[in-house]
């Protein structure tokens, strides 16, 4: 597989002429006829979260793998459909999580599961900004079938991810999602905290404000000391004694990392790139957030 973008799609190609002439990749109107195109191997899909069932099974179905952004889908069904339908046509699936790549994250990984802090008993993440006030009436990303969990979908869904792989999958949520300062034409929470049960007993704190200064966390801490990133290359960790020490690793372009990844999978003929129980779990805790913020009470996730 040739591993290069070759095609882009807009609905108005006129307007990307300059990235064309810039990059020699042409850009089309139609996905229909990208699926048909024999010389495209793989897609990536950037479409509105409630399309990426759609567009995914389309693509399988056409042989094509398919690397989809954050959050593969927003509900459990979907989610579960979808993955047997790229299954079915034996296509590399790949959720486009960036943060995995992040170095702190992977140096945390490696060091959990080395056992240097022991028995995970509980995480925490945290993934907020400002992008809300950005957001103008209309847009597909400020609306409530889009984003429900507020800034769970652009932006804590990724701490989540890390959160599922650390402790394993969610058991249960219980969420408070409101909306405190978006403007009226905006309709979305834009503050979302919740508390996580996982299913081998550790629990967690995971929080979304989507209305605030850039805030990135997540911790682990176990039996024996707790491990923190609050940025991509660097690390705190610290035992049952002694002062926390902070490991400062060199940065890495992530999507560079997962796209490479993503095609290092096609090539080896993998199926998936992300674990489909994990994707899944985190689209099961997205889809709670909304049902529990309403109902006052824990969700039991299956």
């Amino acid at each position: 597989m040739a591993r290069c973008v070759t095609t882009g799609i807009s609905r108005d190609p006129s307007r990307h002429e300059a990235f064309t002439r810039s990059t020699g990749a042409k850009v089309v109107s139609s996905y229909a006829d990208v699926l048909k195109d024999l010389s495209i191997d793989a897609v990536i899909l950037a479409t509105p979260h409630s399309l990426h069932g759609e567009h995914v099974t389309q693509a399988a179905k056409a042989g094509k793998h398919v690397f989809v952004e954050k959050p593969f889908t927003l509900t459990r069904v979907s989610a579960e459909q979808t993955i047997e339908a790229t299954r079915k046509a034996g296509v590399t699936l790949a959720v486009g999580f960036n943060r995995r790549f992040s170095p702190a994250f992977v140096e945390m990984k490696r060091r959990i599961q080395a056992g240097e802090i022991g028995d995970i008993l509980h995480v925490e993440g945290q993934n907020s900004g400002p992008t809300g006030h950005g957001l103008k009436g209309g847009n597909w990303r400020g609306t409530r079938k889009e984003a429900p969990g507020g800034g769970m979908t652009a932006r804590g869904i990724h701490a989540l991810d890390c959160m599922i792989q650390i402790a394993g999958p969610v058991a249960s949520v219980y969420a408070s999602s409101k909306k405190l300062k978006l403007p009226p034409e905006v309709d979305m929470d834009d503050t979302t905290a919740m508390l996580l049960q996982f299913a081998g007993g550790a629990s967690g704190c995971l929080s979304a404000v989507f209305v605030t200064g850039d805030y990135w966390r997540v911790q682990a801490l176990g039996s024996k000391g707790w491990l923190e990133i609050r940025s991509e290359t660097e690390l705190v960790a610290r035992g049952l004694e002694g002062a926390p020490q902070t490991v400062k690793l060199p940065a890495v372009d992530k999507e560079r990392a997962e796209l490479e990844a993503f095609a290092d999978a096609v090539a080896a003929k993998q199926l998936f790139t992300v674990p489909p129980a994990e994707v899944i779990n985190g689209v099961a805790v997205l889809e709670s957030i909304e049902k529990s913020s309403a109902s006052g009470s824990p969700v039991q996730i299956r």
